[in-house]
């Protein structure tokens, strides 16, 4: 397999890599331009754009969009994250020059039709609905508002209804300007992918674009606190979050383990103490999540209300207990789940652009993938203990509560637990 990065003359980047005996090719364009990228009264743009892309352009309408790619058998789709939008496309490898054409076409061409921005901003409502309406997933949301409190990072991604109401399309095509520059731009390709061809059509789609700046980013500052929703459910929702590194930081493998250690699978210290001997809950997990500059490592339970005290508690103890007797067995389980999940992972082609336009938005290049194994087996048991020390005493501490969780320790309570 090979990997090939081109620069164009306006900072427009292209990565590609070749995956030998694929009939089929994933490509896209991820641009720096999410959810905190926004400011106070654009929150949600990033988002609504993402929808508005697909609506129609000076060329094709809505319909067609979607025709021209499943005429040929292939699959389009975006997702708006904090951090990235992304447009992407799943074809044949006779196909790729049509979907980067298409995506070209969505990206620099949209005519953000105003009947269509109506009736997306119904779809969107609707959405941002179903999330109210579904806790295990508007938890999330509303312990990273307790994280980054009056932050970018801390707004959601689809924003409030009330500025989704609101944006027009001068809203939109202004945001389009800000932050849909060549420079904020990676065209990732992978599969059965020629890297001269994609080059040489991007130079045609996207090498006219006039390079500009892009407005500095809000840092991102970890504050926590304390956030609980009384509400008459079946089960209580119970989120921690934990200040944890950011993805260039050296001890950012060293996060990842460490939550796999907690709770990232059945063998987990999380999974057996709560659930297998004290049945305290059906799901609990871990998982450490990383930004440019900052990082929140999550604990999630769900339990019913007469059980909030007692696994919130469970958390903290387990946390401190791991900080006391990381074992090497446990290291290794974890440094193996990591890597095992990150290879089959990447098992296949859309996957592998992901990670090729993630890595150069990070690094500026694509590391090669023994150079990550070899990173995560770096990470030793005394480095584990360390980091696990920090995260149950020292680190920040976000808590959002919802459901049937009056009885639930008080925060200041649960700070005290951390001390002791």
């Amino acid at each position: 397999m090979s990997v090939q990065l081109t620069t164009l003359k306006n900072g427009f980047r292209i990565v590609s890599e070749t995956m030998p005996g694929l009939q089929s090719a994933s490509i896209g364009i991820w641009v720096g331009a999410g959810g905190r990228h926004e400011r106070p009264e654009q929150n949600g743009i990033a988002h609504f754009l993402e929808h508005m892309a697909f609506k129609g352009t000076n060329t094709r309408n809505a319909l067609q969009i979607a025709e021209v790619i499943e005429d040929v058998g292939g699959y389009i789709n975006a997702y708006t994250s904090r951090e990235v939008t992304a447009y992407y496309a799943r074809v044949l490898q006779a196909d790729v020059p049509l979907a980067l054409e298409v995506i070209a076409d969505i990206l620099r061409d949209s005519i953000f039709d105003a009947r269509e921005i109506e009736m997306e901003r119904g779809v969107i409502l609707s959405e941002i609905g179903q999330a109210l309406d579904t806790p295990d997933d508007i938890i999330f949301d509303w312990l990273q508002e307790q994280a980054y409190p009056g932050q970018p990072l801390g707004r959601t991604i689809l924003g409030p209804e009330e500025r989704v109401r609101a944006f027009t399309r001068e809203d939109l095509s202004g945001f389009v300007a800000e932050h849909y520059g060549p420079g904020q731009m990676i065209l990732s390709a992978a599969g059965a992918v020629d890297h001269d061809q994609i080059v040489a059509l991007a130079e045609k789609l996207f090498g006219d674009m006039v390079a500009r700046g892009q407005p500095d980013l809000v840092p991102a500052r970890f504050v926590g606190g304390d956030l609980r929703k009384v509400k008459k459910l079946e089960q209580a929702h119970v989120t921690f979050g934990f200040e944890s590194p950011d993805y260039r930081h050296p001890d950012a493998y060293a996060a990842q383990i460490y939550a796999g250690v907690l709770g990232g699978g059945m063998s987990s210290r999380l999974f057996q103490e709560a659930r297998e001997k004290r049945g305290l809950c059906y799901t609990i997990f871990a998982q450490a999540g990383a930004y440019a500059d900052s990082g929140m490592t999550t604990i999630y339970a769900g339990t019913s209300g007469d059980k909030v005290a007692e696994l919130s508690e469970l958390v903290l103890d387990e946390m401190k207990r791991a900080a006391d007797g990381l074992t090497q067995a446990e290291t290794d389980r974890a440094r193996a789940q990591m890597k095992a999940g990150m290879l089959m992972g990447l098992e296949g082609c859309s996957a592998r652009a992901e990670r090729l336009a993630r890595m150069i938005e990070i690094w500026g290049r694509v590391p090669d993938l023994s150079e990550v194994v070899e990173r995560i087996d770096a990470v030793t048991p005394e480095d584990l203990r360390r980091h696990a020390e920090a995260m149950a005493v020292q680190a920040k501490m976000a808590l959002a509560l919802y459901g049937p969780v009056k009885g639930a320790p008080a925060y200041a309570g649960l700070q005290a637990r951390r001390a002791a």
